[in-house]
């Protein structure tokens, strides 16, 4: 599939940036387990915190293939970043797309410079991959006219990436709490009286970005914060989340293509039996297949993303499945080749000396977030059996 000429110029300023500013801190910022903000603010300076913000706001506005040829390069650098990437660009999406002109005025042209940081608060402790369940709750405030004023917010959200260093949370809530009906989408300034930050979770990879808790504790907001109409919330969401899953399938890519440099520049150094150990056979044939699947799911991701670049004539299920695709291949991609370059490393994979033993660990979490592979058969099945996908090219 052709990239033009100025994809082409986008792909490349970021490869350079990803190799000379992201990649070479990416291991220490994982061990000490802290974002790298040097490199969020070179990003800022390139405009990819403005990725998905329209340039009437000082945004670099990118289509969906563009983005997914920079978060492949981010996350070729680091996953960590790419993450923290993805999510601010998941609220502006949703800010870009569902705000008012007041919402965007005053939110857009900040948040396309780096700050404040975006945060996208969904999941819950006890609703992960069925967001109707949740139960954060947005209590109206009424004037004695039955005019809402603003909302009072409680309520637990887990899993929220970015949780620590946002300025601005887009918030899923009911409400009503007993009505799925009721659920919409709200801004919270992140210091808000009565929200509450937990501590960073203690995660197997992706360590340099910050996943916390939040918990709100009687936080008001004015009517004005309130983002979609009432009630639309959760189809907003699906309709971001497209856009998110369309981001982690280019991440997924990014990793497994790291993964497979090292391991290529790694077998042509490490002589086994007085040769190179790539010339052994079966090595060869392990790198041909983790550079197939490389491919395969770099192929797919951009197909999905044209075709959510020209839409759907209404319908918008043939992106959202082709996304689901996009990020179940790509995901399943990253866990195998990450994995078949560990064990080409021997037990050099094993250590982190080795880019390879960071990567192995960050892989597993893209076939969990935004949505996980069971999630992501499970739409493309239903699509299949409803007629919501072509089996025709």
């Amino acid at each position: 599939m052709d990239v033009s000429d100025e994809q082409k110029a986008v792909r490349e300023l970021v490869r350079e940036f990803a190799r000379e500013e992201i990649r070479p801190v990416a291991a220490e910022a994982d061990a000490r387990g802290q974002f790298p903000e040097a490199v969020w603010d070179g990003m800022a300076d390139l405009g990819l915190t403005g990725l998905t913000v329209p340039e009437t706001y000082g945004g670099f506005e990118t289509d969906p293939l563009t983005a997914a040829l920079v978060y492949e390069e981010v996350a070729a650098g680091s996953l960590a970043v790419a993450t923290a990437l993805s999510v601010h660009c998941l609220a502006t999406s949703a800010i870009a797309a569902f705000g008012s002109d007041s919402q965007c005025e005053r939110l857009l042209p900040e948040m396309a410079a780096g700050r404040p940081v975006g945060a996208f608060a969904l999941s819950e402790p006890h609703a992960g991959s069925n967001p109707a369940e949740l139960s954060t709750q947005a209590r109206p405030l009424e004037t004695a006219d039955g005019t809402v004023e603003g909302y009072v917010l409680d309520g637990e959200k887990q899993w929220i990436t970015n949780g620590e260093r946002a300025g601005v949370i887009v918030l899923f809530a009911k409400t009503d709490r007993t009505d799925p009906e009721t659920i919409t989408q709200f801004l919270v300034p992140a210091d808000a009286d009565g929200l509450t930050v937990g501590e960073p979770e203690d995660k197997l990879g992706l360590r340099a970005s910050d996943t916390t808790a939040l918990s709100f504790d009687g936080v008001e907001i004015p009517a004005e914060n309130r983002l979609t109409p009432v009630g639309e919330g959760l189809s907003a969401a699906f309709h971001i989340l497209t856009d998110g899953r369309l981001g982690i399938a280019a991440q997924s890519v990014g990793l497994a293509r790291h993964a497979l440099e090292e391991t290529l520049s790694y077998t042509q150094e490490r002589t086994q039996f007085g040769k190179p150990l790539a010339e052994i056979q079966t090595v060869g044939h392990r790198l041909a297949e983790m550079a197939t699947r490389v491919e395969t799911a770099r192929q797919l991701t951009h197909r999905a993303a044209r075709v959510r670049a020209r839409g759907d004539s209404g319908d918008h299920r043939e992106s959202a499945t082709l996304a689901s695709m996009a990020k179940y291949t790509a995901s399943e991609a990253a866990m195998a080749v990450t994995n078949d370059a560990v064990q080409l490393h021997g037990g050099y994979g094993y250590v982190s000396e080795f880019d390879v033993e960071r990567l192995y660990r960050d892989a597993k979490v893209t076939e969990i977030y935004e949505g996980t592979t069971e999630i992501q058969k499970t739409i493309i099945a239903k699509q299949l059996l409803e007629g919501g996908v072509s089996l025709e090219p």
